[in-house]
């Protein structure tokens, strides 16, 4: 890592680390003074914000229209602020670039995956990404991860290898001699992973959920022979049956964290286990239905909406995530000022929909990730994906581990989504030799192919 950033990055760190011993009223006060700076810098430089919200510039948060990513990208040269940047030319950088490079000399790009058919590209001036790395460190730090210039923690980093994806380029910025980094593709074979992981040795490790529940029955099963005093699950909503498992394998060293390319760290969890710190120093996350009207704590929203306070670049001021999750009415006893989010449902997009069996219902019902994870999550298998077809639905089922039956698992099923509401649907019962992975290599475990 440059010295340069490696200064500016722990500078940054050590004034969010002194976030944590706020009261809720010195947060609330910097929240205002940050959204006014966010809002002057962006009204003066950005083309499409000046018309987005004009006659709103006095206006309060929640009265400003919500921006989609579809919106953003439609208007990437008129929202970002530097006049030099073209959507023309971050494309035909991100499609070239390698680990490390700056788009300009002094940008970094990030891609997303696009899974839910609206790919995106956000750009990071260096001390935005110096928050970015801090905020991460902060993270780490309240993970139990020992990070200095005076102690090495040993790294392994199980995700993307893909050069314009976050956490390959955060992993390379990371990286350094008091933190050095093993990076392993998610898509890599089970027996390579096993293999490098028990050379390397990792003292923190961190990896999507569906990786570290595969790799927690490995060590579960004698093959995989490490110790991390820290895992960490991103990306991917992390289960009650992978936590579970992942306690068993390495004790209750599991922390989860909630974070996007579009918006960077959301929530952390910490050694309290309660659930995620929102990082309200960050971001101003607001939960709502589809509407974009306030939900109640406590319960789920449809989407989010997060202003960025931190984003120059490329502001996000009410940016629309698809996510659904709630937060918490009780505070963590471990004096943090941030709210709690209890748990992240899954993205809208996995939330499938079906017809509804009663006349009385609008049309269709919503069910939620969580009832298939209740069935699918007690099977002998290695790993499982429930895939909405145009036929009916689809569970694929891979290195099934014991006797099986599969009309009493097609029942089950069935029998839940009845309770759902749901219409007579086919059900479809697959064997297969692996569950497929996105390109970033991630395995989402209920999908729908019907958009």
């Amino acid at each position: 890592m440059k010295i340069a950033m490696t200064a500016r990055l722990l500078a940054e760190r050590r004034r969010l680390l002194a976030h944590k011993d706020w009261t809720r009223q010195q947060l609330e006060a910097f929240q205002v003074e940050a959204l006014g700076a966010l809002r002057k810098h962006t009204y003066t430089r950005s083309p499409f914000y000046q018309q987005f919200h004009k006659g709103l510039y006095e206006a309060s948060l929640h009265e400003l229209p919500a921006l989609s990513k579809e919106m953003l990208m439609e208007h990437f040269d008129e929202l970002v602020t530097d006049r030099e940047i073209h959507l023309a030319d971050v494309k035909s950088y991100a499609a070239s670039q390698r680990a490390g490079e700056e788009f300009l000399g002094r940008y970094r790009v990030q891609s997303t995956s696009g899974t839910s058919g609206h790919p995106g590209l956000f750009l990071y001036n260096q001390q935005e990404w110096s928050g970015m790395l801090a905020a991460a460190f902060c993270a780490f730090q309240g993970a139990g991860i020992r990070i200095s210039l005076t102690h090495r923690t040993k790294m392994a980093q199980i995700t993307s290898t893909n050069p314009s994806h976050m956490s390959m380029q955060g992993s390379a910025s990371m990286g350094s001699w008091w933190m050095p980094m093993l990076q392993l593709a998610a898509s890599e074979p089970v027996t390579s992973l096993i293999e490098r992981l028990n050379d390397w040795q990792p003292e923190a490790m961190t990896a999507y959920a569906s990786i570290i529940r595969i790799l927690a029955e490995e060590q579960i099963a004698g093959r995989l022979h490490i110790a991390p005093r820290t895992v960490i699950s991103g990306s991917e909503v992390l289960t009650p049956e992978t936590r579970r498992r992942a306690v068993q394998a390495w004790g209750n060293v599991l922390f989860n964290m909630y974070g996007t390319t579009d918006c960077g760290g959301i929530g952390a969890e910490c050694d309290r286990h309660r659930g995620m710190h929102l990082r309200e120093d960050l971001a101003i996350v607001e939960v709502v239905d589809r509407e974009n009207r306030p939900v109640a704590t406590g319960e789920y929203g449809d989407r989010l909406l997060v202003t960025v306070l931190g984003s120059r670049t490329q502001p996000l001021i009410r940016y629309q995530l698809d996510d659904s999750l709630r937060l918490l009415a009780d505070p963590c006893p471990c004096g943090r000022p941030f709210r709690l989010i209890g748990e992240i449902q899954g993205r809208v997009h996995e939330i499938l929909e079906f017809p509804a069996a009663f006349p009385d219902r609008a049309g269709s019902v919503k069910v939620h990730p969580i009832v298939f994870h209740n069935i699918m999550d007690t099977l002998p298998v290695g790993g499982w994906q429930v895939v909405q077809q145009v036929d009916g639905l689809h569970l694929l089922l891979a290195d099934v581990q014991a006797p099986l039956d599969e009309a009493q698992l097609a029942d089950r099923v069935t029998k839940a989504l009845t309770k759902q509401g749901v219409a007579a649907t086919r059900i479809h019962i697959q064997r297969v030799d692996s569950i497929p992975q996105t390109a970033a290599g991630k395995t989402p475990l209920v999908k729908s192919n019907l958009h």
